[in-house]
């Protein structure tokens, strides 16, 4: 997005940094998002996507992306319908200037469909979640972070829409494929796993949960230690794999 080509592309020396500036400010922006910090994040990218639309256009590659992170920057830090509108913005723009299979427009129905999920309206996040996530391994391949981010999306989606062992399905395949390419420790395996055991958790698989729970919560161990918030999760929903009313909530806010 922000490339040597971009910047010194004839530009005028006080234009190239107004440029630079722009992204700097939204590398704040991604920093503090990273950070866990929604709301200041969605301040940065306010400033970084007013100034590229201004210096560079509605529909430059880098104001559509300053566009799609304030989206979600605003969905994150409790601005729900805001959140969603701009989302549903950025959807519609990304599909008109780079057309419907293209990553970065992907990316943009991806983030939509869960926000839809989190607020409650399963049959649109659903349908959008498993539309990027068939459109992802068409793309990308089957073990793409990518499509493996769509398919644990699109399996939250269907355990929230009441349709558990589709789900349980989803996850299997996904976490049959990922593991073998990525490891037991990466990041996305041990996401899909532990969603995997709170699925059999919630279908009353209580075997299947503890020994799944008990894999990935070694490996979150292993990999952001013991007091890592993910890790504590874990080990609490562990806990709890005997009762699947704990698990009710799986696929919306709290889970």
């Amino acid at each position: 997005m922000w490339t040597r080509r971009r910047r010194g592309n004839g530009r005028s020396r006080r234009s190239r940094v107004a440029v630079e500036e722009l992204a700097a400010q939204h590398a704040a922006g991604v920093r503090l998002w990273h950070e866990g910090r929604a709301a200041d994040a969605a301040a940065a990218f306010t400033e970084a996507f007013e100034g590229c639309r201004a210096r560079l256009g509605r529909d430059d590659p880098a104001t559509l992306a300053a566009a799609g992170n304030l989206a979600a920057a605003r969905f994150a830090s409790g601005d729900w319908q805001e959140g969603i509108d701009l989302l549903g913005a950025s959807v519609a723009t990304r599909t008109r200037v780079f057309g419907h299979t293209d990553p970065r427009t992907l990316t943009a129905v991806d983030a939509l469909a869960t926000a839809y999920r989190l607020v409650g309206r399963i049959d649109e996040g659903l349908a959008l979640a498993e539309r990027v996530a068939e459109e992802r391994e068409r793309l990308l391949g089957p073990v793409h972070l990518e499509t493996l981010t769509s398919q644990l999306g699109a399996a939250l989606a269907r355990a929230a829409f009441g349709d558990v062992e589709a789900a349980i399905a989803v996850l299997e395949r996904a976490l049959a494929g990922a593991e073998p390419f990525h490891g037991s420790r990466h990041a996305h395996v041990i996401a899909l796993r532990s969603n995997l055991a709170r699925c059999y958790a919630l279908l009353g698989r209580s075997g299947d949960a503890l020994v799944a729970f008990d894999r990935a919560a070694a490996d979150a161990t292993a990999v952001l230690g013991r007091r890592h918030p993910d890790t504590v999760a874990l080990f609490d929903d562990m806990a709890h794999a005997h009762q699947p009313s704990w698990f009710f909530s799986i696929g919306r806010f709290g889970r």
